[in-house]
C-alpha cells in the first residue's frame, strides 16, 4: 500500500470520527437517532473506492469497538454492536464498499447526477433498509413498523447523499486530487 494511500484511509476514518461530534438529534418514535457520520461512510466510498472506502470504515469501526468514543453522542465499546444501532454500525463498511465499487466502475464518466444515483442506492436505501430491520430486531419492533418508522430518515438522508456527491465529484474532477483518488481503484 503506498503511504498516499494509507494516509487517505486514515484522514477519512477521522472524518468519520470527528462527524460524530456533532450531536444526534434523537427521535421519539425510534430508539436510532439521526446522525451525520453515514455522511462520512458515503464519502469514503466514493472518494476512496472500494477498498480503501471500506478499509478507512473498517479503521473507523475497530476504533468504535476497542471503546474510543467516537459514535455521536459519544458512545463506544463492544456493547454498540448490541444497541438498536448495530444494523447500521455493521452495513458502515458493505456500504462503503458497495458505493466504492460502483464509483469504480463509473471513475471516468462520473458526475454529480450518477455519484447521487449510486449513494441513494446503496448509502441510503440499503443501509436504511438492513438497519431498520436490525433496529426492529433488537429493539423488538415489528419488522413493519421498524421500515415505516425508518422512512423519517430518508430526507435528511437524501440531503447527506447531495452533500457527499457534490464534495466527492468536486474531488475527483480536481487536477490535483482528482489523479490520485482515480488511483485508488
Amino acid at each position: 500500500m503506498k503511504l498516499r494511500l494509507l494516509v487517505y484511509t486514515a484522514l477519512m476514518a477521522a472524518i468519520i470520527a470527528v462527524l460524530g461530534l456533532v450531536p444526534p438529534i434523537p427521535l421519539n418514535f425510534l430508539p436510532v437517532p439521526i446522525v451525520l457520520q453515514n455522511i462520512g461512510v458515503f464519502l469514503a466510498g466514493m472518494i476512496l473506492g472500494r477498498k480503501y472506502g471500506a478499509l478507512s470504515v473498517v479503521i473507523f469501526l475497530l476504533l468504535v469497538l476497542c471503546g474510543a468514543p467516537l459514535l455521536s453522542g459519544g458512545r463506544g465499546g463492544i456493547g454498540v454492536l448490541m444497541s438498536p444501532s448495530a444494523g447500521f454500525l455493521i452495513m458502515y463498511p458493505v456500504v462503503a464498499f458497495l458505493i466504492g465499487w460502483a464509483r469504480d466502475r463509473q471513475i471516468e464518466s462520473l458526475n454529480v447526477f450518477k455519484a447521487f444515483t449510486i449513494i441513494t442506492i446503496f448509502g441510503v436505501l440499503l443501509l436504511d433498509t438492513v438497519g431498520a430491520i436490525v433496529m426492529g430486531f433488537i429493539a423488538e419492533i415489528p419488522t413493519k413498523n421498524a421500515l415505516y418508522s425508518s422512512l423519517a430518515f430518508v430526507p435528511g438522508d437524501l440531503i447527506k447523499a447531495i452533500i457527499a456527491s457534490f464534495i466527492a465529484i468536486a474531488l475527483i474532477k480536481n487536477p490535483v486530487t482528482g489523479r490520485a483518488l482515480k488511483q485508488t481503484q
